[in-house]
Protein backbone atom coordinates (compact mmCIF):
# COMPACT_ATOMS: atom_id res chain seq x y z
CA UNK A 1 0.00 0.00 0.00
CA UNK A 2 1.24 3.63 -0.25
CA UNK A 3 2.03 6.40 2.10
CA UNK A 4 -1.86 8.02 1.51
CA UNK A 5 -4.18 4.80 1.13
CA UNK A 6 -4.92 2.55 4.33
CA UNK A 7 -7.51 -0.20 4.59
CA UNK A 8 -11.15 0.04 3.50
CA UNK A 9 -12.90 2.70 4.52
CA UNK A 10 -15.89 2.60 7.59
CA UNK A 11 -18.77 4.13 8.06
CA UNK A 12 -19.65 5.28 11.49
CA UNK A 13 -22.68 7.42 12.41
CA UNK A 14 -22.42 9.34 15.80
CA UNK A 15 -24.74 11.10 17.65
CA UNK A 16 -24.30 13.71 20.49
CA UNK A 17 -27.44 13.62 22.70
CA UNK A 18 -28.07 17.13 24.37
CA UNK A 19 -30.33 17.36 27.42
CA UNK A 20 -32.05 19.94 28.60
CA UNK A 21 -28.42 21.14 30.83
CA UNK A 22 -26.49 21.44 28.04
CA UNK A 23 -24.30 17.98 29.25
CA UNK A 24 -23.37 15.35 26.19
CA UNK A 25 -24.21 11.68 26.86
CA UNK A 26 -20.96 9.49 26.16
CA UNK A 27 -20.82 5.92 26.90
CA UNK A 28 -17.86 3.77 27.97
CA UNK A 29 -16.56 0.66 25.20
CA UNK A 30 -16.89 -2.65 27.31
CA UNK A 31 -14.45 -4.84 28.14
CA UNK A 32 -13.79 -7.45 25.28
CA UNK A 33 -14.38 -4.77 22.34
CA UNK A 34 -11.85 -2.69 20.45
CA UNK A 35 -10.52 0.17 22.73
CA UNK A 36 -11.96 -0.65 24.91
CA UNK A 37 -11.93 1.61 28.42
CA UNK A 38 -12.26 4.38 26.11
CA UNK A 39 -15.39 7.35 25.97
CA UNK A 40 -17.50 7.64 22.54
CA UNK A 41 -20.95 9.31 21.22
CA UNK A 42 -23.23 6.32 20.81
CA UNK A 43 -23.55 5.25 17.49
CA UNK A 44 -22.61 2.42 14.77
CA UNK A 45 -21.55 1.09 11.88
CA UNK A 46 -23.80 2.18 8.48
CA UNK A 47 -24.58 -0.99 7.17
CA UNK A 48 -25.32 -1.54 3.52
CA UNK A 49 -27.77 0.40 2.37
CA UNK A 50 -28.48 2.34 5.00
CA UNK A 51 -28.68 6.51 5.65
CA UNK A 52 -26.51 7.82 8.60
CA UNK A 53 -30.10 9.04 10.06
CA UNK A 54 -31.40 5.39 9.98
CA UNK A 55 -28.31 4.13 11.59
CA UNK A 56 -28.45 6.19 14.32
CA UNK A 57 -32.42 6.15 15.12
CA UNK A 58 -31.46 1.71 14.72
CA UNK A 59 -28.63 2.18 17.02
CA UNK A 60 -29.92 4.31 19.89
CA UNK A 61 -33.06 1.81 20.25
CA UNK A 62 -30.95 -0.64 20.19
CA UNK A 63 -27.66 0.58 22.96
CA UNK A 64 -29.90 3.15 24.48
CA UNK A 65 -33.60 2.03 24.73
CA UNK A 66 -34.75 5.71 23.36
CA UNK A 67 -36.69 6.69 20.02
CA UNK A 68 -34.99 9.34 17.83
CA UNK A 69 -37.38 11.03 14.94
CA UNK A 70 -35.55 11.89 11.92
CA UNK A 71 -36.03 15.76 12.10
CA UNK A 72 -34.54 15.76 15.37
CA UNK A 73 -31.40 14.62 14.16
CA UNK A 74 -28.98 17.33 13.03
CA UNK A 75 -25.57 17.29 11.26
CA UNK A 76 -22.70 19.04 13.19
CA UNK A 77 -19.66 17.84 12.11
CA UNK A 78 -17.25 14.44 11.05
CA UNK A 79 -14.07 12.72 12.00
CA UNK A 80 -12.04 11.49 9.30
CA UNK A 81 -9.49 9.04 10.88
CA UNK A 82 -6.50 6.61 9.52
CA UNK A 83 -6.31 3.89 12.03
CA UNK A 84 -3.97 1.92 9.40
CA UNK A 85 -6.17 -0.98 8.79
CA UNK A 86 -9.05 0.72 8.08
CA UNK A 87 -10.25 4.69 8.02
CA UNK A 88 -12.99 5.81 9.70
CA UNK A 89 -15.26 8.19 8.00
CA UNK A 90 -18.03 9.54 10.92
CA UNK A 91 -20.82 11.91 10.58
CA UNK A 92 -21.71 13.76 14.02
CA UNK A 93 -25.05 14.81 14.95
CA UNK A 94 -26.74 16.58 17.30
CA UNK A 95 -30.19 15.26 18.88
CA UNK A 96 -31.89 17.35 21.69
CA UNK A 97 -35.52 15.35 21.80
CA UNK A 98 -35.97 11.75 21.84
CA UNK A 99 -38.31 9.78 23.88
CA UNK A 100 -37.46 7.40 26.57
CA UNK A 101 -34.61 7.41 29.27
CA UNK A 102 -30.69 6.79 27.92
CA UNK A 103 -30.28 3.07 29.36
CA UNK A 104 -26.94 1.17 28.68
CA UNK A 105 -28.30 -2.03 26.71
CA UNK A 106 -25.20 -3.32 25.90
CA UNK A 107 -23.10 -3.11 29.36
CA UNK A 108 -21.33 0.21 28.71
CA UNK A 109 -21.30 2.90 31.58
CA UNK A 110 -23.18 6.10 30.09
CA UNK A 111 -21.88 10.08 31.60
CA UNK A 112 -23.64 13.13 31.23
CA UNK A 113 -21.01 15.54 30.76
CA UNK A 114 -20.62 18.72 30.28
CA UNK A 115 -18.76 19.87 26.78
CA UNK A 116 -16.03 21.95 29.03
CA UNK A 117 -15.49 18.71 30.35
CA UNK A 118 -15.17 15.99 27.47
CA UNK A 119 -11.50 15.81 27.50
CA UNK A 120 -11.36 14.49 30.73
CA UNK A 121 -12.38 11.74 29.63
CA UNK A 122 -9.92 9.30 27.24
CA UNK A 123 -11.95 9.02 23.47
CA UNK A 124 -10.71 7.11 20.83
CA UNK A 125 -8.54 9.39 18.43
CA UNK A 126 -11.06 9.77 15.60
CA UNK A 127 -13.43 11.32 18.61
CA UNK A 128 -11.51 14.09 19.81
CA UNK A 129 -11.45 16.43 17.19
CA UNK A 130 -15.04 16.63 17.57
CA UNK A 131 -14.86 17.92 21.00
CA UNK A 132 -13.92 21.63 20.21
CA UNK A 133 -17.13 21.38 17.72
CA UNK A 134 -19.23 20.63 20.96
CA UNK A 135 -17.82 23.26 22.96
CA UNK A 136 -18.53 26.02 20.34
CA UNK A 137 -22.14 25.08 20.03
CA UNK A 138 -23.08 24.32 23.30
Amino acid sequence: MSANSSGPLLLVAAVALVDADGRVLIAQRPAGKAMAGLWEFPGGKVEAGERPETTLIREMDEELGIAIQEPCLAPLTFASHDYGDFHLLMPLYVCRRWSGQPTAREGQTLAWVRPARLREYPMPPADVPLIPMLIDLL
